[in-house]
């Protein structure tokens, strides 16, 4: 038996997989950013190594996001949900086609010990990417905020 997911359902799950999608996100890039530069090779393998294992909890909690997003648009129009929907093929292209595949061969490389100009290159692009996702998931969230009235500033009463 099929049942659809209530709005009022949706919302909460749409709002805790973006999160966990973003903060996923940001593990990646800050762990990266400071086994770089601040770890011993050893870490640097463990890190890229264990990313492609991250997927495993990224790819459903971004496909989640988006399921109940474009569920709960559904119906809805205006300027601040186009924008939401004209992000998320930018968000799930990046991450397609450079994020998982940059991963999987930095993950390759690392473990083989070969830190070259060709692992740095791809870094750097990865580093870009993600940057990028981040960024535009974060404007994604605030216009969710934006939406649901969340955070709204409350005009203050004048007295008469």
């Amino acid at each position: 038996m099929s049942q659809v997911v209530s709005k009022p359902v949706r919302a909460p799950i749409h709002a805790a997989a973006g999160v966990l999608a973003m903060l996923t996100i940001a593990v990646f890039w800050l762990s990266t950013v400071t086994s770089e530069l601040f770890a011993p090779r050893a870490l640097i393998v463990a890190v890229k190594s264990a990313i492609p294992w991250g997927f495993l909890l990224l790819i459903p909690a971004l496909i989640l996001t988006g399921a109940t997003g474009f569920a709960a648009a559904k119906g809805r129009g205006g300027r601040v949900i186009e924008a939401k929907q004209k992000r998320m093929p930018l968000i799930a292209a990046n991450g397609l086609l450079v994020l998982i595949p940059s991963a999987l061969f930095l993950a390759a490389k690392a473990r083989a010990g070969e830190f070259d100009t060709a692992f740095y290159a791809v870094q750097a692009l990865e580093l870009a990417a993600g940057a990028t996702n981040l960024i535009l998931l974060g404007l994604n969230m605030r216009d969710g905020f934006k939406l649901s009235g969340r955070f709204r500033r409350r005009k203050a009463k004048l007295k008469a």
